[in-house]
C-alpha cells in the first residue's frame, strides 16, 4: 500500500492527475488512503492462496461481482490508466479495465509476481518491476526499481573503526522469531563482538515484553535498545553495520542504503516471494539468508558473529547490494503511467 500511495503522490502533485484508489473493506486501505487525501471505493475480494476450501470458494464467488463492481466504477470515472499494485482488489480492477481496454501498467516489486499479476501478467499494456528476472512474466515490461525515499540513496558508507552497529527490523509488526531468539543471544553476541550496539524493532504488541526478556537476559543494557516502531528509517539505516531482517519489501531499501544484511524470509508469504527477493541478494552476493526451517537462537548467533566479525565480507556485500539499487523508481513508474495515459 506504501508504494501505491507514492505512486498516487506523484501522479497528483507531479502531473495533475485526478486518482482514486479500489480496495476492499479488510485492507490497510481503508485507513492509508483516506489519510493521504484521496477517495476509495470498496469492491468485493478476496484469498484464494493459503486458505480454507471455504474461503476459496466465497472468493470465486465474488470474484465475478467484484469485476462487475469495478466495470461500474471504471465506466463512471472514465480513468485513461489503471494501475494494479497486487493484492485482493487489484484482481477484479485489472480485470474489469482490460475487458473494457482502459490502459493498464502492473507494479511487482517481488522477484515472482504474486497470484493476481500473474494472472493479468500476458494481458496488461505494461509492467513496473523491482528484478531483471519478474519481466519474462509481463509484456512490456521495464526494470524501474522500487520506489524509495531519496534520502536512503545519499547514505555514505559505514565509516571503518566506527563501533559496530546491528539493526533488526521486520516492518511495523515486528517479526515474533527474532523477538523470540534474540534476548537469548544478546547477552553472548555482544561479550563475542566488542564494541556492538543493537537496535531491535520489535513492534507494539510486542514492545514491553521484548524489552523484559532482553532486560533479564543481563546484556549491557547501554549497548542494546528495543522499539516498537522506527519512525527515522535512513538515520536508522545509516547507523547500522548489519542489517536482519524479513525478505519484503525490505530488500529495495537494504539495496539502495547499501548495507550488508542477514535475511530470514517469512515462510508463510504468499508463493514463497520472500526467499525468491532473498535470493536474487544472495545470488549477487548482496545479502545471506537464513530459512526458518534452519533458524534457532544457535544458528542465529553464528551467523550474526561470523558477519560482525568480518569487516571485508560486510563491505563487499554492501557494494553488491548498492549496484542492485536503482534510483528514482517512482519518476520512471509515473513517467510509464502518463505514457500509457498518452
Amino acid at each position: 500500500m506504501v508504494p501505491a500511495l507514492a505512486i498516487a503522490r506523484e501522479l497528483r502533485d507531479k502531473h495533475g492527475a485526478d486518482v482514486r484508489f479500489v480496495g476492499t473493506a479488510r485492507g490497510l486501505e481503508t485507513r492509508l488512503v483516506p489519510e493521504a487525501g484521496f477517495r476509495l471505493d470498496l469492491v468485493r475480494s478476496g484469498q484464494l492462496k493459503n486458505v480454507s476450501l471455504a474461503t476459496r470458494l466465497r472468493t470465486l464467488a465474488d470474484l465475478p461481482l467484484g469485476v462487475v463492481e469495478c466495470v461500474r466504477l471504471l465506466r463512471e470515472f472514465r480513468p485513461q490508466v489503471v494501475v494494479g499494485v497486487g493484492g485482493y482488489a487489484s484482481g477484479p480492477g485489472m480485470l474489469a479495465a482490460i475487458l473494457l481496454r482502459v490502459p493498464t501498467l502492473a507494479y511487482e516489486p517481488n522477484a515472482v509476481p504474486g497470484m493476481t499479476n500473474r494472472r493479468v501478467g500476458r494481458w496488461v499494456s505494461a509492467a513496473a518491476v523491482n528484478f531483471a528476472q519478474t519481466a519474462r512474466y509481463f509484456r512490456h515490461a521495464e526494470v524501474t526499481g522500487v520506489p524509495v525515499r531519496a534520502e536512503i540513496f545519499s547514505l555514505p558508507p559505514r565509516p571503518a573503526g566506527a563501533g559496530l552497529r546491528l539493526l533488526v527490523t521486520a516492518g511495523s509488526n515486528g517479526a515474533l522469531i527474532f523477538n523470540e531468539a534474540m534476548p537469548k543471544i544478546v547477552a553472548q553476541l555482544l561479550e563475542e563482538v566488542p564494541g556492538l550496539t543493537i537496535v531491535h524493532q520489535a513492534g507494539t504488541r510486542r514492545l514491553e515484553r521484548t524489552r523484559v526478556e532482553f532486560a533479564a537476559s543481563g546484556a549491557d543494557p547501554s549497548r542494546w535498545s528495543v522499539e516498537g516502531f522506527l519512525t527515522d528509517m535512513p538515520a536508522q539505516y545509516g547507523a547500522a553495520d548489519l542489517v536482519l531482517a524479513r525478505a519484503g519489501s525490505t530488500v529495495a531499501e537494504l539495496c539502495a542504503a547499501g548495507r550488508a544484511s542477514l535475511l530470514v524470509p517469512f515462510a508463510a508469504a504468499a508463493d514463497d516471494h520472500q526467499r525468491k527477493n532473498a535470493e536474487v541478494l544472495v545470488e549477487a552476493g548482496a545479502a545471506e539468508m537464513l530459512l526458518e526451517r534452519d533458524f534457532n537462537p544457535e544458528t542465529l548467533l553464528a551467523r550474526l558473529r561470523g558477519l560482525l566479525r568480518d569487516g571485508d565480507r560486510r563491505a563487499s556485500m554492501a557494494v553488491r547490494a548498492r549496484s542492485l539499487a536503482r534510483a528514482g523508481a517512482l519518476e520512471r513508474i509515473a513517467g510509464m503511467v502518463v505514457g500509457l495515459a498518452g
